[in-house]
């Protein structure tokens, strides 16, 4: 066969256009409420920005107070306050106090999961 008579996909579409009910039955049942997924999707955003990437990403170490991150950082305490306050309204990370300080650490062994599998991928 000549290559002139073979049709190519352009653009990774498909040649011949063909939609498999059972695949797509399979994708709409399995597919996770709007709520869910909306919640999802922010924390991949809140965890997309380069700053509170760090943040996480020294708290894997053990808990910091503020002070902590803003010297490790090199912002403002009222910046690294900011950004911890978003990572909180998603629990992603969590407060301790000890008399007047306030530790934060992640909120749990999943948001560490996360952020491992992430640079494993990255990595490879």
């Amino acid at each position: 066969m000549s290559s002139g008579n073979i049709k190519r996909a352009k653009d990774d579409r498909c040649v011949v256009r063909v939609v498999h009910l059972d695949r797509v039955d399979r994708a709409r049942e399995e597919a996770i409420p709007d709520h869910d997924l909306d919640r999802l999707a922010l924390t991949y955003k809140v965890l997309g920005d380069p700053t509170r990437l760090k943040i996480v990403m020294a708290l894997c170490g053990g808990e910091m107070c503020v002070c902590d991150l803003s010297a490790f950082l090199g912002l403002s305490e009222s910046a690294v306050s900011h950004q911890l306050r978003r990572l909180k309204d998603l629990a992603l990370v969590k407060i301790r106090r000890d008399g007047q300080v306030l530790y934060y650490a992640l909120d749990d062994d999943h948001v560490t999961s996360l952020l491992n599998i992430g640079l494993e991928h990255v990595c490879e």
